[in-house]
């Protein structure tokens, strides 16, 4: 409103100046100041609110204009006519703009009829300020509009800038959630293990003890050290670095068969030829065989013994991890096995699976002890 006060006000100066230069002529042609001065006051004072109410202000105007006009104070009602047919169609749309112009239309109408002189100019002159008026009002209204859109469209992409990348933070943190269960149910697993063997051993069998606590040792360690990778990529806001989040992939599968070899579970393992595998597809089959042998271990005991076979067909890697259950027999292994689907592990297992197209199945076997299947179809980036 305040640059539409300051345009009323020099608007209303100009006519003040006008009648000031008119009351120093020797025939005054202007009504008097007491008449003249409120009047073109009242003439101005509703551009102050052609923004806020453009349809009050516009409709003040033509009504003041009329009699403005009518006495010929200035040139205000004019201009302000002018300025409000521009204002209705900027800020109130076309189609109070042409009832507007119609009202203006039949108000000049009157007025000519009442002095039919230049009748002929005067509506040529109506014409063409009505015409230019509405087609400046139509310019800066699409603009206006296009502002409107453009703030619009912003507003819409930064609101899903910001889904994105919430849905983006609950995706890595499922990652890492589930690294992190992987890396810590695998190694307190095998150290809960190769305490008690220890504990056992420690007196009649110090050398065996020895080695479980070796074998402690080095597992927890090394857990320690992917824990801390995983919280350093939490931690960092470094987005262009490096991952540093553990990533195996079924070449390291012979290391995991070899620790849990030392951790008390023979495995016997049967690698096939890979190629190229993606990174995701890779990762996904050594924590499937990860997850599948230490439910062996914690499950199944020390006295099992367990099979790992992983091939590629085609375009299709399958895995499949077994245990004999300790020696037991196949009904007390289907009846008493606890590794019952819907544990967090064989969720993850499941959900790794799916994440890459592939599918799982869990239970027991039918020799007894359990078994594990998993086909992951591999999609290299071209």
């Amino acid at each position: 409103m305040a640059g539409d006060t300051v345009l009323a006000v020099l608007l209303g100066l100009f006519d003040l100046t006008l009648l000031a230069a008119d009351s120093l002529s020797d025939a005054p042609e202007l009504p008097p100041w007491y008449v003249a001065v409120p009047m073109n006051v009242a003439m101005v004072a509703p551009l102050v609110f052609r923004r806020r109410s453009p349809l009050w202000s516009a409709y003040c105007v033509l009504v003041i204009g009329v009699v403005h006009a009518t006495l010929m104070v200035g040139v205000a009602s004019v201009a302000a006519l002018a300025m409000s047919i521009y204002s209705v169609v900027v800020y109130a749309g076309r189609r109070q703009g042409l009832l507007y112009v119609g009202a203006v239309i039949v108000a000049s109408a009157v007025q000519l009829s009442l002095d039919p002189a230049d009748l002929l100019v005067s509506a040529l002159f109506l014409a063409f300020g009505i015409a230019l008026c509405w087609t400046l009002g139509e310019f800066v209204g699409a603009r206006r509009a296009y502002d409107v859109e453009v703030e619009a469209r912003l507003h819409l992409l930064e609101t899903e800038r910001d889904q994105a990348t919430r849905i983006a933070v609950a995706e890595e943190r499922g990652r890492i959630a589930r690294e992190l269960h992987d890396v810590v149910a695998h190694a307190v697993s095998v150290m809960v293990v190769q305490a008690d063997g220890a504990s056992y051993a420690i007196e009649s069998n110090p050398d065996l003890a020895r080695r479980a606590l070796q074998t402690i040792s080095e597992t927890g360690r090394g857990a320690l050290g992917e824990l801390r990778r995983l919280l350093d990529v939490l931690r960092s806001d470094d987005a262009d670095g490096e991952p540093r989040v553990p990533q195996p992939d079924a070449h390291a599968l012979a290391d995991l068969c070899e620790r849990m070899r030392a951790a008390g579970v023979p495995v016997e393992l049967e690698l096939g030829e890979l190629g190229e595998l993606p990174a995701g597809v890779s990762l996904g089959v050594y924590r499937i065989v990860q997850e599948s042998l230490t439910n062996t271990l914690k499950h199944a005991g020390r006295g099992a013994t367990a099979a790992v076979q992983v091939h590629r067909t085609g375009d299709l890697v399958e895995v499949r991890v077994s245990d004999d259950g300790g020696g037991r027999v196949p009904q007390l292994t289907a009846a008493h096995d606890p590794r019952l689907p819907g544990g967090n592990g064989l969720i993850g297992m499941r959900e790794r699976a799916h994440v890459y197209g592939g599918t799982l199945e869990a239970g027991p076997a039918p020799a007894g002890g359990w078994q594990v299947r998993a086909a992951l179809p591999v999609r290299l980036d071209k």
